[in-house]
């Protein structure tokens, strides 16, 4: 049988990176085809709609925080989305172009989060580019061959992946980047250390969220995030993204809490408790599957 995975592409993307890592890591023996698609949110809805087996999406940056396309899509999506694995790669960005030098440069291009990640650098190096961002680190790498005054920022491998030439690297701001994904299916994980749910709450009240929150601490579960996203209805009506350092399957207190929680909060959506593992970026010539 044939493990159909999305990512966002085109190819050579660190969301390819992550889901060729998650395949080696976890489907030995298992025959992959890896599915790029143009945007996060149409990668999230082909596996919720059962055209791949599983979605890799980008999750939270260790510099720029969490993804936001990837938060609200999972949220407004109905189906009961699940994650097997968190992946974390650490993130070494190369500015990639046909210029000679880098004064020749007037434009980069990259995924937001990217040019987020290496503002200072370019501040410092590239004053004078205008920085564009575009839907993933790697939409502009076939176009720049025919621009020597472009630019992108992506990754080495996937400028061995489009034959382009490396011209500074690494240039993130911090050396310890590092981006987290989910490998999300249809399929709860049975097994895990983490346990992720977000819920929005009935009203907009003094001590809501606290009330919310309270159900852990008072039975001693640790978060390890809590994250919130406008609700869309209105503003100053948000939802909230948590991560709970347990397991949802042996933890009679997680059971109780988020008993606790279905009955208070307006909506809830367990997405499942799951293990992380830290991978390393592939090398240039790794294949892409």
């Amino acid at each position: 049988m044939t493990v159909k995975i999305a990512h966002l592409g085109p190819v050579g993307t660190y969301t390819e990176t992550a889901a060729i890592a998650y395949a080696q890591a976890e489907l030995i023996g298992t025959e992959v085809d890896l599915q790029p698609y143009p945007s996060i949110a149409e990668t999230i809805a082909a596996v919720a709609s059962g055209a791949v087996t599983l979605a890799i999406v980008p999750v939270e940056n260790s510099i720029e925080g969490g993804v936001t396309m990837t938060a609200d899509t999972i949220w407004q999506i109905a189906a009961p989305l699940q994650i097997q694995q968190a992946i974390v790669l650490p993130i070494h960005h190369a500015l990639i172009s046909v210029a000679t030098n880098l004064s020749a440069i007037e434009t980069v291009y990259s995924h937001p989060q990217a040019l987020s990640q290496c503002q200072q650098w370019l501040q410092a190096h590239l004053p004078q580019a205008a920085r564009i961002a575009g839907s993933s680190t790697t939409a502009a790498l076939d176009t720049l061959a025919a621009n020597p005054r472009t630019a992108a920022i992506s990754s080495v491998r996937a400028a061995d992946l489009y034959n382009l030439p490396v011209l500074r690297q690494p240039i993130n701001d911090r050396p310890d980047n590092q981006t987290k994904f989910w490998a999300i299916s249809l399929q709860p994980s049975l097994v895990g250390n983490c346990t992720s749910v977000a819920f929005s709450l009935r009203s907009n009240a003094p001590g809501g969220l606290m009330r919310a929150l309270g159900f852990f601490a008072d039975r001693s579960l640790n978060l390890s995030r809590i994250e919130s996203r406008p609700s869309k209805r209105s503003l100053g009506d948000y939802l909230f993204f948590i991560d709970i350092e347990t397991d949802v399957h042996n933890c009679p207190a997680l059971k109780s809490a988020l008993a606790d929680l279905d009955a208070y909060a307006e909506t809830v959506k367990n997405f499942g408790s799951y293990y992380t593992t830290v991978i390393e970026p592939l090398s240039p010539s790794a294949p892409t599957m």
